[in-house]
């Protein structure tokens, strides 16, 4: 599972924060994982779907056995369905069988005492009514009602009909009667009968297709492999297919036709990224096919199902979007890594997840490092750390948590981010060697069951030869992470290092760690152990070194307050190299307003040269003529989209009329980046050029480009380009941009006279507010209430006061 955004923001908490509730029996609650009484073995359905009533019809033949001790009874997960018969199935004969049914669990009682490994199979004849559920979701996976139809009856003339699953955590229970636990594992076949025009995938091979005389098709889909309920999946719509191949396997992307042509830019990296993986496990990949399909109103960023990934339709990008590049990569890379951590070995309860979740975290460094070079997978690490770092609450939690409210609480930055952060070290502590023959050997004993990390760190220890209980106790079953401050001192030939553990939890954190000491460009590397409140490393020097750097593989977890001076900045700058020592001395220039500020602007890495402009942005006291020259050649011909954006976002903050023919030119990027930003220039120095640059655009402009078009459009346009205005505004994803252009769209309306299309539009602005999570509603709505008030008072003022009243009232 892939979590994805609302804002910015919750990037530091994925995706929305929940309301915290008062209720702490939680705390004693141990969470074990499921006591297995029978076994699932094989699920074969056969389903329907009703479009109008957003039913599904299904027929289900669950065949299963006792784990161990004898049993008379089976308990299914059924949430929310009318049962219409329960049977035992004898060859071609079946019986009927007494049940009690309480809208959420199937006790059946079976014909007799059956015995370990003695199958029998059950049907059930059943409606799945996901609507009339009432489950909530959490902050990764906003509901939870398993089976979505999207547009069931094609009213939205801009939205496609859908039909796909949700499975992660329980929900799959809601479309077909299993036990919906992490630690089952089932085969699986299904036969879907959808709308001829729809195409279908579901987990394995489609080994036929039949068509019925109603106008309908039944697809026969198979998965020979056992895989956990919550991975089972249903996909139904009007998509194109686009194939690829990886050693005789199909490859292939389900998306809306218009993104035919670019989907193999999208998704094409997928059997590079199969091919990559199998290398770092050892483990061929195991699935019939891989596919990757797209979902409309996606309820989170992703989702692993085996062989058949859904990813939110926003991974849908056009080749101008794509210009920038492929924003959505790491969700490509993510998932699939997931058909291993996740789908191959499953965790055993969501206690666990982080046997799923922090690997397919960490898969995203480990692409980034085989595709795009070691600085980028440095960055994309960094950044998941600050993630985690950036929220003191996370500090409270441990990553293997067997007390919780709720199991989808487990879906968060420290099973995430937290958890990809710990493997990066553990990578580093044990070597690339031994740490990847430890995947291989964890992989290898468990493919196709279930796991616990404490078989993880088993497969560590066999194959480095250590016992790491150390670092499992203090990394998996335990929380926090160090708050370090590091001091020097050099006297009589000897350097000293001296750190201290300044957290104030009571626990000490003991930190393998490398210190590189420096002269000039020569270094000599030290490994050392940090494991007490305050230690003390000295190391023989003749002169006093020049730069000191503890951590010198930045791979640690940790606050870091480092105490150097402006020339030890200076000197890690140049020769320290790693792209966080880079960043650092970056920071250390702009905080300290040191000169050497300005070679960030030339680094052979477009991140820090990104980096660099963002911090000029911040503190533009530390902008000079000669950062000017170099801002404009970034944003002249800087071979990164990114980079020249934001270059030209800063000679706008300048308001030199000298730029506009720049603007002007840059308006034309292929970047909807570059573009937008250009537009935003000559907004400030130009607006009547760019208001007709913006009608110009106005057929093409998406991203930063559409952001500003309909910005533009809603300060200066009149009631001709209502239209425009208002499928802009429906088409922006909720973002920061969508609040600011909330407020601009309800301003833009108080120069419209037409009541109906006032009252259509404000009836989408608020409709968008409802969206937000009730946690940020607190400190959104009076910017909605701002914006209506001043609406409605336009149209009292109008002598509309229906209208007025009306606008009012919605936030009442």
């Amino acid at each position: 599972m892939k979590l994805f955004l609302f804002l910015v923001v919750f990037i530091t908490a994925p995706f929305l924060m929940k309301a915290q509730t008062d209720d702490e029996s939680w705390r004693n609650v141990y969470r074990a994982s499921s006591t297995k009484i029978n076994d699932l073995v094989h699920t074969k359905l056969d389903v329907k779907f009703d479009y109008d009533k957003q039913w599904l019809y299904g027929k289900e033949w669950i065949t299963l056995h006792p784990h161990f001790y004898p049993t008379d009874s089976l308990s299914l997960d059924a949430k929310g369905m009318d049962i219409k018969e329960i049977a035992v199935v004898k060859g071609n004969s079946k019986s009927a069988l007494p049940y009690q049914y309480d809208g959420m669990i199937l006790k059946i009682s079976l014909n007799k005492l059956y015995k370990a490994e003695e199958n029998y199979t059950i049907y059930i004849d059943y409606i799945s009514k996901p609507n009339d559920l009432k489950v909530k979701g959490s902050s990764a996976i906003t509901n939870a009602k398993g089976l979505y139809f999207i547009n069931p009856k094609g009213e939205d003339k801009n939205k496609p009909t859908q039909i796909w699953t949700q499975g992660e955590t329980e929900a799959n229970s809601v479309w077909f009667p299993t036990i919906d636990k992490p630690n089952q594992k089932t085969t699986e076949e299904i036969y879907m009968t959808v709308p001829d025009k729809y195409v279908t995938l579901s987990n394995g091979l489609l080994i036929s297709q039949k068509k019925n005389t109603d106008g309908t098709r039944t697809d026969y889909w198979k998965m020979d492999l056992p895989h956990s309920p919550y991975l089972f999946f249903m996909g139904v719509g009007d998509y194109a297919i686009i194939k690829d191949s990886y050693k005789g396997k199909e490859v292939s992307y389900y998306v809306e036709k218009e993104y035919a042509p670019v989907a193999r830019k999208i998704f094409g990296e997928t059997p590079a990224m199969i091919s990559f993986y199998e290398k770092i496990t050892g483990i061929p990949y195991q699935w019939p096919k891989y596919s990757q399909i797209t979902g409309r109103d996606f309820v989170s960023g992703a989702m692993e199902n085996t062989s058949a990934t859904l990813h939110t339709d926003v991974v849908q990008q056009n080749a101008r979007q794509l210009t920038d590049g492929n924003k959505y990569e790491e969700y490509v890379s993510h998932e699939l890594f997931h058909q291993w951590f996740g789908d191959l070995v499953t965790t055993e309860s969501w206690s666990n997840i982080t046997l799923n979740e922090s690997f397919a975290d960490y898969s995203e460094s480990l692409w980034m490092e085989y595709r795009y070079g070691k600085d980028a997978a440095d960055e994309h690490t960094e950044e998941h750390r600050q993630i985690y770092l950036n929220n003191p609450e996370n500090a409270k939690k441990d990553l293997v948590r067997f007390y919780y409210n709720d199991k989808e609480d487990l879906f968060d930055n420290i099973s995430y981010e937290k958890g990809g952060s710990i493997l990066c070290m553990l990578r580093n502590y044990v070597g690339d060697s031994a740490f990847f023959k430890a995947l291989n050997k964890y992989l290898t004993e468990n493919k196709f069951k279930t796991a616990e990390a404490h078989q993880l760190r088993l497969a560590f220890e066999d194959v480095t030869g250590q016992d790491l209980n150390w670092f499992w106790n203090q990394w998996y079953y335990g929380s926090g992470h160090p708050q370090l401050k590091i001091n020097y001192s050099y006297t009589n030939g000897m350097a000293y290092v001296i750190t201290e553990q300044t957290q104030n939890t009571g626990k000490i954190f003991r930190l393998p760690v490398a210190i590189d000491v420096y002269n000039g460009a020569n270094k000599k590397r030290y490994n050392v152990w940090i494991e007490n409140k305050t230690d003390t490393f000295a190391f023989t020097a003749t002169v006093k070194p020049t730069l000191i750097n503890v951590d010198a593989d930045k791979i640690l977890l940790v606050d870091k307050t480092d105490k150097k001076s402006r020339e030890n900045w200076i000197e890690q700058w140049k020769y320290a190299g790693n792209y966080l020592d880079r960043k650092e001395a970056l920071n250390a220039f702009s905080k300290n307003k040191i000169k050497q500020l300005i070679e960030g602007l030339d680094d052979k890495f477009s991140g820090l040269r990104l980096y660099t402009l963002e911090l000029y942005e911040e503190k533009k006291e530390l902008i000079t003529d000669e950062s000017i020259i170099k801002f404009e050649k970034l944003a002249d011909s800087d071979p990164s989209k990114k980079v020249k954006a934001k270059a030209i976002e800063l000679l706008t903050s300048l308001k030199d009329k000298k730029y506009i023919t720049l603007f002007t030119k840059s308006a034309d990027d292929s970047s909807y980046s570059v573009s937008g930003a250009a537009l935003a220039g000559l907004v400030m120095l130009d607006p009547a050029n760019a208001y007709a640059l913006a009608k110009k655009y106005s057929n093409d402009a998406r991203g930063k480009l559409g952001t500003m078009v309909s910005q533009i459009f809603m300060i200066r346009g009149t009631e001709e380009d209502f239209e425009l205005i208002a499928n802009y505004y429906k088409r922006e994803p909720s973002s920061d941009d969508k609040i600011l252009m909330s407020t601009l769209f309800a301003n833009y309306l108080t120069r419209v006279s037409d009541a109906n299309k006032v009252r259509a539009a404000v009836d989408m602005i608020f409709t968008y507010r409802n969206t937000i999570p009730e946690g940020d509603k607190s400190y959104l709505d009076p910017v909605f209430k701002n914006a209506f008030s001043k609406l409605s008072k336009a149209k009292r003022e109008e002598g509309n006061k229906e209208l007025a009243d009306y606008i009012s009232g919605l936030m009442k």
